[in-house]
């Protein structure tokens, strides 16, 4: 079985409640979560947000739209992700955030396709980043996940999930699926201030009612023509939180080295 786990919270510092935030009347949340459920390669989606009293609102939202949920861990967001995924005992799980309103399910059925292809531990398409930031992908075997959550120690291998795994090529095998034709890695399509959301709305209002499935396509000929709008967000930087994480990492080792 193929696991898709969408990790959400409401908590985000940057921008508190953005996944509850509406997108033309309904959750940011649910709108992402209807198109990743056009991926034909995910078996079972599941979302998995903390057990802090701030997000009891999201569990409720997905008991009742339909989305099964998990709640663990707020800051250990690896022991929340490997136990919402362990009760499956998948062969595979996806992650995708929940700041991606712009989730393109042919991305994701691309990067599963070449994780399985090639018989990877860990494939995604941001190793090398050739696609707009907000339309991210990982996929890796759970026997992965479970090492991972075992043995990572660093905060950015706990908060982040992922880093232990692709940080160590010497010993997993990875994959990296890069974009066709131009290089888009300087698009923000991510929500992660509230004018990510303004640039997010502006596309769902003019793509949206015509054509609920829109395609990535139809967004960058869409932003072609409307060029004023990739002004409203491109003045901050992909992977912020990353790079944090890379200064709390820091600060973790040289705490260690003086013990």
């Amino acid at each position: 079985m193929l696991l898709a786990i969408l990790q959400a919270r409401v908590s985000s510092s940057r921008f508190p409640r953005k996944v509850l935030a509406p997108l033309l009347e309904k959750p940011m949340i649910l709108r992402q979560i209807e198109r990743v459920r056009r991926a034909g390669a995910i078996d079972r989606l599941l979302l998995a947000t903390s057990d802090d009293p701030s997000d009891a609102e999201l569990a409720s939202l997905c008991e009742r739209e339909g989305v099964e949920w998990y709640r663990g861990s707020l800051q250990d967001v690896l022991d929340r992700f490997y136990h919402a995924a362990v009760r499956f005992q998948p062969r595979h799980v996806v992650r995708l955030t929940g700041d991606c309103p712009l989730a393109d399910p042919s991305v994701i059925d691309a990067v599963v396709e070449k994780h399985l292809r090639e018989k990877n531990d860990y494939t995604s398409n941001t190793l090398v980043p050739t696609f707009p930031d907000g339309l991210d992908v990982e996929v890796f075997r759970f026997s992965l996940l479970e090492e991972a959550w075992r043995n990572a120690e660093l905060p950015s291998e706990r908060e982040h999930v992922t880093p232990f795994m692709y940080k160590r090529p010497e010993t997993y095998k990875l994959g990296n699926l890069e974009r066709e034709g131009d290089n888009l890695q300087y698009l923000r399509w991510t929500v992660d201030e509230p004018e990510d959301l303004i640039f997010v709305a502006k596309i769902y209002q003019a793509l949206y009612p015509s054509n609920p499935s829109f395609t990535t396509q139809d967004v960058l000929e869409f932003l072609a023509e409307h060029r004023e709008v990739l002004e409203i967000n491109n003045k901050f930087v992909r992977n912020e939180g990353l790079l944090k994480s890379a200064a709390e990492d820091k600060t973790f080792l040289e705490a260690r080295r003086r013990q």
